[in-house]
């Protein structure tokens, strides 16, 4: 049956979502809700926001939409799939009450506590007066997460005290990161390298997608502040079948298990954020949805038809899924604007997204770009996603940054060492 698709969100990872969507043999017509200037090529943009969820319903019944996709990681937490459901539409992404995985880091942490699933060791606290009082016993460095959704940016790596002092009081007195900081976790701080596994997962079966590393601070080397994430690269080297093997029996399907247990079936995207430390692989975070900028280097690689594996996960029919990746590397390279993720400027005219036309292995995701008449300009602080495949992380990597220099906009800002560490591995 061909199927009328709506995915919802407007950045780098649905354009990534879009893009597969447009390939398969199911979808005759893509609508996304808000869109932007580079998925406008490949659907029809809709101006309704991810978050207008009366009017989104509205939308997908007038237009019988048979298939919807969720983005973004506020709707999934809002209950946008359970109000699609409600209004009979096919809807790809967790429920609220599983959705929470994401949306309470508190709720996250106490499940793998409760289902001995690797993870640091860590207190919540919804007082800041009793966390004040834990820091001052507590081992530095240390770290510090605002419970509730934060852009991926409520985390805060504290070095001595007087920084997780100032971290507790920025979180849930300054309310820096909004209502997320009412509730507050103090983890244990891990070392090692940090790995992105992603899975589709239809409530009870789960399948691996193909690793990814993200870097999320603004700087080369690692500096400067955390950002949704400055780029990526998949697969990783240092996810070995060793440490694969070890996940899939102590933290993958234990999870959907535990979900499960809980009255809270996960349906669709888990994505694993876990640390590799000398002690095994433990997991640092859930996310509910893809990564972004992980799904710009994890979807281009699917071999399968996307819409039949994100049908099999809404019907419960995974099992039944060959879930098949390519041979083959990617890397991502974030063009941004100047300042990002502080204060940037927006509207600049970007030039050269005609040289990415008719190349099969390069890609131009866009996260934060508009159209005005015949001009594409600026419209966020992550403007434009990179992605190059290549035979190896080396030549994907090669690939990428050449692409950087076919578009130029003012304020064109990148990190100059995504995907260095593979070179070193």
């Amino acid at each position: 049956m061909k199927m009328k698709v709506l995915v919802v969100g407007g950045g780098g990872r649905e354009h990534a979502i879009c893009t597969q969507v447009a390939k398969s043999k199911k979808a005759d017509k893509i609508y996304c809700a808000p869109g932007n200037a580079g998925i406008e090529q490949i659907a029809e943009c809709v101006p309704i926001g991810a978050m207008e969820f009366d009017k989104l319903v509205a939308f997908a019944k007038e237009k019988a939409i048979d298939f919807c996709i969720v983005g973004m990681d506020d709707p999934l937490v809002g209950g946008l799939v359970d109000r699609m459901e409600e209004a009979g539409i096919k809807t790809f992404g967790p429920r609220a009450n599983a959705a929470i995985l994401e949306g309470s880091k508190a709720f996250s942490k106490d499940l793998m506590k409760k289902y001995n699933i690797p993870t640091a060791f860590y207190e919540n606290f919804d007082s800041y007066d009793k966390a004040v009082e834990y820091l001052k016993t507590a081992k530095m460095p240390i770290v510090l997460k605002a419970d509730g959704l934060a852009l991926g940016k409520g985390v805060l790596i504290c070095n001595t005290l007087e920084e997780a002092l100032e971290g507790a009081k920025e979180i849930m007195l300054d309310q820096k990161f909004g209502s997320a900081g009412n509730k507050m976790v103090i983890e244990e701080f891990m070392t090692g390298r940090e790995v992105s596994v992603l899975s589709f997962v239809d409530g009870k079966t789960i399948k691996i997608m193909t690793s990814a590393q993200d870097h999320k601070r603004a700087g080369d080397g690692d500096t400067g502040l955390n950002t949704g994430g400055m780029g990526t690269f998949s697969p990783s080297p240092f996810y070995t079948d060793e440490v694969d093997a070890f996940c899939k029996k102590y933290i993958y399907q234990p999870t959907v298990d535990a979900m499960a247990a809980e009255g809270r079936e996960f349906k669709g995207v888990i994505f694993f954020g876990l640390m590799l430390t000398k002690d095994g692989p433990k997991v640092l975070e859930y996310n509910a949805r893809f990564g972004d900028p992980e799904a710009q280097v994890v979807l281009p690689r699917l071999k399968n038809d996307i819409l039949d594996v994100m049908e099999a996960c809404v019907d419960g029919t995974l099992d039944k899924i060959d879930l098949q990746f390519e041979d083959n590397a990617a890397v991502c390279v974030i063009l941004a604007s100047d300042g990002y993720p502080v204060a940037y400027e927006k509207g600049k005219v970007i030039k050269g997204l005609d040289a990415f036309e008719g190349k099969d292995d390069y890609f131009c995701f866009h996260a934060g770009t508009k159209r005005a008449g015949d001009d594409i300009l600026t419209n966020g602080g992550r403007v434009l996603g990179i992605t190059a495949k290549g035979a190896t992380l080396k030549e994907a990597r090669a690939n990428a940054y050449a692409a950087t220099e076919w578009v130029d906009f003012d304020g064109k800002y990148m990190r100059h060492d995504i995907g260095k560490a593979i070179d070193e591995a």
